[in-house]
């Protein structure tokens, strides 16, 4: 044990301060220095883990801190990759990625297999499970990829299913292997593992989401609800244990259940993201670090050998899987590079399986030695597979993806351009502000900034507002958009009259959507009903959205969405339309619209681009979308589209809708849209759908605008 002089302190340090303190200088240091050198920060943090760890300058111990935290991380990373993925496109993409799934597992199976019995000699079992090392992959890099932005890209979305098929079936075989090495399979084994591995699935996917929900519902602090998540990961990750799979399936699987009530714009998803990437998975980085031990490199020539096949097997297999992959679905030549950067760390699963085979003694030699299902050899061989494969993993994911990521900026840039979009909040009642904050959210495009404000008009004269109260409800407002790290522009405005202010104010800021909210309790009153048609609808160039929210919108499962006939043809249709699909797109619910054949087939035609989950009914009648309506289900919503008397889509029915919202919907939540119908020249994206010609082009403005 070295002395530290002075300070009486010994290494490996034990202070949790100064243990703590060392760790976090480390996780901010790694980035600032090695972006300057284009090398990624991921890879820097498992080389200090190295440097710093047991077999390196013995600064620090793996102990049980350390393994807890970086636990976590491991957990983390599985679970974010669950929580985004995009459930639309992953449903478009189910079977490409369980092609590659399979592709990825197969491959670098067969070529560990043939190393393992053929070069190394390995006996049956050992060279199966040594085999099986190579399989699975760890998202390692899969950080990076999240923060370019390209998390929707096609060969993101394969790649994360395919994870979650090939983790499955390595570490299936994991469990199959280590029961037949301890004589323990049969009938009742195979029956067991079946078993808890569905009722496993069936509890996580179907009862979590229903806990998930209810709990969303009825809690508001934000602290809970950050506390819940990490409870449900954990959760998920015992309950795989219990079903004899690892816990990084069950984290997995969490990250899907929970997918639909975190929305990817949403505050908590801006929690959970930000906690996972500053703390827990950089500790997690750090722990593989300290495994690496590069003295045993140099002491034996056959743990050189095991390492040499083992990096043959693992990336060359994952190589072959991606280029199969890239030609099987015809994709970009950068998107194959992504999906064999993303599948090329082993990390997490491998690292399990050799442990848990190193652990299991099946002989002794005559001299007493244990004879390991996996030996030492073997062991330090993933040692410097994990280094070496994470660092491919880091330069190529880091590489392609730079590139996709501007060849989508060069695309939408040299496109249609983005339509115009200044967004409204005219807040009015402390009770509205968060829903109406996360609405606006909701309904802005990804690229919209800047343009998000909130209004509140002063008129001290009529006690309507006051200076407190503005600045009360526009602080309210900034601090629940900056915590989906989203910016909002406080205006605070004096008049004598709401209506007058608030039209100037869209005025001046060129504003397309003006949100304005109900209180839960009052819904339409005669007053707001006044001023809702014979104030705001008098603008004909705005999008003007009412809202009536009793339920967050991520606890939403379905929208029910009322389109009167020839709502097409109004000028504003296609933006009004786009508010509803980046609802759906953000949140993840899924839409039923209701509408004529004709504007039915219209959007079947453009949705295809907005992978949207949508179903389509027609509506023959208005009164028949009435009586739907009424009869919504708990977690449903209604979206109803609109218009002013003398608009082509208005029918005298529609003067009757706020009458029966407060009778029939006073308890859900709804959104009317009254779509403008007319617009500046300038903007050339504002348009109804005239023709039938415009499809391509349409279908081309929805694909920019979600990219």
């Amino acid at each position: 044990m070295i002395l530290l002089s002075i300070h009486n302190l010994s290494l490996p340090i034990e202070d949790p301060v100064l243990k703590f303190l060392l760790v976090l200088i480390i996780i901010l240091a790694a980035p600032l220095l090695l972006n300057k050198i284009k090398v990624p920060h991921l890879l820097g943090l498992i080389i200090a883990g190295a440097v710093i760890g047991p077999n390196g300058f013995n600064v620090l111990a793996r102990d049980s801190s350390i393994v807890v935290t970086g636990t976590t991380g491991l957990l983390y990373i599985m679970f974010l990759a669950g929580l985004e993925i995009d459930m639309g496109d992953f449903k478009k993409n189910k079977w490409k990625s369980l092609t590659f799934g399979l592709f990825t597992f197969i491959v670098p199976f067969v070529l560990g297999y043939l190393g393992g019995y053929y070069i190394l000699n390995f006996s049956v079992l050992t060279s199966v499970l040594f085999a099986s090392l190579f399989s699975s992959h760890t998202l390692i890099a899969y950080p990076l990829i999240s923060k370019l932005g390209i998390a929707k890209n096609p060969a993101v979305n394969i790649t994360v299913g395919g994870t979650m098929i090939t983790d499955v079936l390595a570490l299936l075989a994991l469990a199959i292997i280590v029961g037949m090495s301890q004589g323990d399979v049969g009938t009742e084994f195979w029956v067991k593992l079946s078993v808890s591995f569905i009722v496993f699935g069936l509890i996580v996917l179907v009862i979590f989401p229903m806990i998930g929900r209810w709990f969303f519902k009825k809690v508001d602090d934000k602290i809970s609800q950050y506390i819940f998540v990490l409870v449900m990961i954990y959760l998920a990750a015992l309950l795989a244990e219990l079903a004899g799979v690892e816990a990084i399936i069950g984290a997995f699987f969490a990250g899907l259940a929970l997918n639909r009530l975190i929305p990817h714009t949403s505050s908590l998803m801006n929690r959970v993201e930000f906690v996972g990437n500053a703390i827990f998975i950089p500790f997690f980085l750090i722990s593989v670090g300290m495994l690496i031990d590069f003295k045993v490199f140099f002491e034996s020539w056959e743990t050189l050998e095991v390492a040499a096949i083992m990096l043959v097997a693992s990336i060359g297999g994952k190589y072959l899987s991606a280029i199969a992959t890239q030609k099987t679905f015809r994709l970009s030549k950068e998107e194959g590079k992504l999906i064999f950067g993303l599948s090329s760390a082993s990390a997490a699963a491998t690292l399990a399986s050799v442990m848990v085979g190193y652990n299991i003694i099946i002989s002794e030699t005559e001299t007493g030695e244990p004879v390991r299902l996996l030996n030492e050899h073997i062991l330090n061989g993933s040692i410097l597979l994990i280094l070496v494969s994470c660092t491919v993993s880091s330069f190529i994911s880091m590489s392609s993806a730079q590139k996709i990521a501007e060849q989508d900026n060069e695309e939408t840039v040299s496109g249609n351009s983005h339509e115009q979009e200044n967004i409204l909040l005219a807040l009015n009642h402390e009770s509205t502000v968060e829903r109406m904050v996360n609405l606006g959210i909701l309904i802005k495009a990804h690229s919209n900034t800047e343009n998000l404000f909130a209004l509140n008009v002063i008129n001290e004269e009529k006690n309507e507002s006051s200076e407190k109260n503005a600045d009360k409800l526009l602080h309210q407002a900034t601090d629940t958009a900056a915590a989906a790290d989203v910016k909002i522009q406080p205006l605070k405005r004096y008049d004598n009259d709401v209506i007058i202010g608030v039209n100037n104010v869209i005025k001046e800021q060129n504003i397309t959507d003006l949100i304005i909210a109900l209180e839960d309790s009052k819904g339409f009153s005669p007053s707001f009903t006044d001023n809702l048609y014979n104030g705001y609808l008098q603008r004909d160039d705005v999008n003007v959205l009412v809202y009536h929210a009793i339920q967050p919108l991520a606890t939403i499962k379905n929208h029910a969405v009322m389109i009167p006939e020839n709502a097409h043809k109004e000028a504003g249709f296609f933006h009004a339309l786009l508010r509803v699909w980046n609802i759906a797109r953000n949140s993840g619910a899924t839409i039923t619209f209701y509408a004529s054949e004709e504007i039915l087939n219209i959007l079947q035609r453009i949705i295809k681009k907005a992978n949207i989950e949508a179903e389509f009914i027609i509506m023959s009648r208005w009164k028949d979308g009435e009586e739907t309506a009424a009869q919504l289900k708990d977690n449903e919503a209604l979206i109803i589209f609109m218009a002013k008397r003398g608009m082509k889509s208005y029918i005298p029915q529609m003067r009757l809708i706020p009458e029966l919202l407060n009778k029939n919907l006073s308890d859900k939540n709804y959104l009317l849209i009254f779509p403008f119908s007319e617009f500046d020249s300038t903007n050339s994206e504002k348009r109804s759908v005239g023709n039938h010609n415009d499809f391509m082009e349409i279908g081309n403005i929805v694909n920019n605008v979600f990219r």
